[in-house]
């Protein structure tokens, strides 16, 4: 699987994204970046208005991994005994200068070099998830760093929580597809074969005419027996037959190899690499797709994303200059790596019994930890780890591909825990599932139960925690119910039917977890997912010493819910699902009264549904003062306090 064969004669800069400032504590800093040759720098520490480093360390080629002929992925792990809680101010010194002068739009106004704060305190913490490039509204990272820009450096928020799909792997807009390829021409990223579908490899993809809004019809089938499990047999890929593997509706663009992952981080999180494609190449080209010209409906999608992509790269340098100077942790969720990831037992046997599937997959996983994932925790990933990296990417072949992938898929380290006070844990809710032992297309529970039991262990005698769980714990009853008649009829995937509740022995593992006395007096649960925004205050019943529980759900970045339909969920919800009503009495949670926060805005609606960041704000207690969303326009929404009985 060698690398793209011709070579870009473009000059690139050497910084193509980041730096994101990862992992941050009295003992380590992480700062990650992709280059355009391997970095030769040093990384400088200063106290503000200081001329001289207090702190400095060269970043060496251990730090590097070439994942492409131009494209270097840097991962600077700097260990030492830094100042917490005060201003710090840092710069990279590089073999073309320093980085101040190389991006200057990173820096805030009044800045001569990149300012943050280790802070051992998550007192003020900015949260969200489901970021859709294309998706009709306003970029709530370019809101959330208009708001960091207003602030004095130590009254910034101590960290920001991504708490899943970063990116949307399985539903990518037509010039943004486009572009990837460019990227991946335009760096060399490597080439790669594809075992049992109808495209070869990626050159043979990148030519077909499915290549852009027809994936769905080149993508993994598999046919039904009745039991949910694939056929990996050649009728599998006849005309007309079988089920998707790849279910989400939005599945005509659906990222299938390494580089298209890997460069799609690049194109979502910097503006650099825009600079350097047409991204109007393929209307230019009459909308020739290899042997096809896209049909009308296809073309004037092109022109509708295109437009919202547009102005989604104009706010990139805002989201670059934000995650540069504030600690940035990230998890993953579905769309990560696809809808419906691991979501019944059933799928995954469909999934990964077809060798084109199992490698779409694991390519997503691969860019997920080379891009989120080893920032978050670098001590989890060990010699073992790194030998099946380094032997890949230094030989990027079929054989270390899957040897790699089989490793990931094998893999239980992706949680970890933020040591800031309340700690944090942030929770693996995609692989390591409660499967179903009754039917194969019942969901899977968001966690088995070796991993409650490992949460619960992490949970005992912390006075406060917080809690990071993609999918809310607590969250909207009624469209739960939904979501659990149509498992009932036997269609988990058309809805995304996966709660934690839909699982009984995940929810009644989870619910116990709430009531152990060892287990701290204030939980705060951040979550996303769902594309609305809400909070919910949660007590055990009929017990004095309840803990206090706090569901706080801020989604999407940049998505939102069908509006009419939550309306009438909204109003569903509030009316069959009131603390006091006796259908509480016939769900898991009815030891839970579960009170709701009204929003600050017009009208009865307690499901906000804008695109937002979510802020929290704690006291020392661990108990939320503030509980808000920024929007994507800049307006805030507040969920006050329940002042009633």
């Amino acid at each position: 699987m060698p690398a793209q064969e011709k070579t870009s004669t473009v000059n690139l800069p050497l910084v193509l994204a980041g730096p994101i400032l990862r992992k941050c504590t009295v003992s380590e800093l992480s700062v990650w970046l992709v280059t355009s040759e391997p970095l030769d720098a040093s990384f400088s520490l200063y106290l503000p208005g200081e001329t001289k480093a207090f702190y400095s360390h060269p970043i060496s080629s251990e730090h590097q991994l070439q994942v492409g002929r131009t494209a270097w992925v840097v991962m600077a792990n700097l260990k030492g005994d830094f100042p917490v809680d005060t201003v710090l101010e840092y710069e990279l010194f590089t073999q073309h200068g320093s980085l101040s002068d190389l991006v200057p739009f990173l820096l805030y106004a009044g800045e001569n070099r990149l300012s943050f704060c280790i802070r051992t305190q998550a007192s003020y913490v900015m949260h969200g998830s489901c970021r859709n490039p294309h998706y009709p509204s306003q970029d709530s990272l370019v809101a959330a760093d208009s708001k960091v820009a207003s602030l004095a450096v130590g009254e910034r928020p101590s960290l920001l929580m991504m708490s899943g799909d970063q990116i949307y792997a399985d539903h990518v807009a037509g010039p943004m597809l486009d572009v990837i390829q460019q990227v991946i021409h335009l760096l060399g990223l490597p080439d790669e074969n594809f075992a049992q579908g109808p495209v070869a490899n990626t050159q043979s993809l990148y030519l077909h005419g499915y290549n852009f809004y027809g994936r769905d019809q080149i993508l993994p089938h598999y046919v039904d027996s009745g039991n949910w499990l694939s056929d990996s047999g050649v009728g599998a890929w006849l005309p007309h037959r079988g089920r998707p593997v790849f279910s989400s509706r939005e599945s005509e663009n659906h990222l299938m190899s390494f580089s298209e992952f890997f460069a799609m981080y690049l194109l979502v999180w910097s503006p650099q690499l825009w600079h350097f494609v047409d991204s109007e190449r393929l209307k230019k080209q009459g909308f020739q797709c290899g042997q096809r010209v896209l049909e009308p409906k296809w073309q004037e999608r092109w022109y509708e994303e295109k437009q919202h992509i547009d102005e989604f790269v104009v706010g990139l340098p805002q989201v670059q200059r934000l995650m540069a100077h504030i600690p940035t942790y990230m998890i993953f969720d579905d769309h990560d790596v696809t809808d419906d990831w691991n979501l019944t037992i059933g799928w995954e046997k469909a999934a990964y019994g077809n060798l084109l599937s199992r490698r779409i997959i694991g390519n997503g996983l691969i860019s997920y930890w080379l891009c989120q994932g080893w920032g978050n925790a670098p001590e989890h990933f060990d010699l073992t780890f790194w030998s099946y990296a380094k032997t890949f990417f230094t030989d990027p072949c079929n054989a270390h591909q899957d040897q790699f992938i089989d490793y990931l898929y094998r893999f239980e380290k992706w949680h970890y825990a933020i040591e800031t006070t309340p700690k944090m844990l942030v929770l693996d809710t995609r692989t390591r599932r409660w499967r179903s032992e009754s039917k194969m297309n019942k969901p899977s529970g968001l966690m088995d139960w070796e991993a409650l039991t490992e949460l619960q262990q992490s949970l005992l005698n912390e006075p406060a925690v917080i809690l990071v769980s993609a999918a809310p714990m607590f969250g909207v009853k009624f469209i739960e119910m939904l979501q659990r008649g149509m498992t009932w009829l036997g269609l988990p995937l058309l809805i995304d039917a996966e709660n934690w509740m839909a699982h009984p022995g995940a929810a009644n593992t989870l619910l116990s977890i709430f009531t152990h006395t060892k287990t701290p007096t204030n939980f705060v649960i951040l979550s996303g997912d769902v594309h609305y925004s809400f909070a919910y205050d949660v007590k055990l019943r009929f017990r004095r010493s309840s803990p206090n529980i706090y569901q706080i759900t801020s989604s999407g970045i940049k998505n939102e819910f069908p509006n009419a339909l939550l309306r009438v969920c909204d109003f569903m919800d509030r009316a069959l699902y009131s603390p006091h009503s006796p259908l509480n009495w016939f769900t898991k949670r009815k030891r839970m009264k579960i009170k709701k926060r009204d929003p600050d805005t017009p009208g009865s609606h307690r499901l906000v549904n804008r695109s937002a960041i979510g802020e929290l704000r704690l006291d020392s207690n661990g108990r939320p003062t503030d509980i808000a969303i920024l929007t994507a326009d800049g307006k805030r929404v507040v969920f006050p306090k329940i002042t009633s009985n």
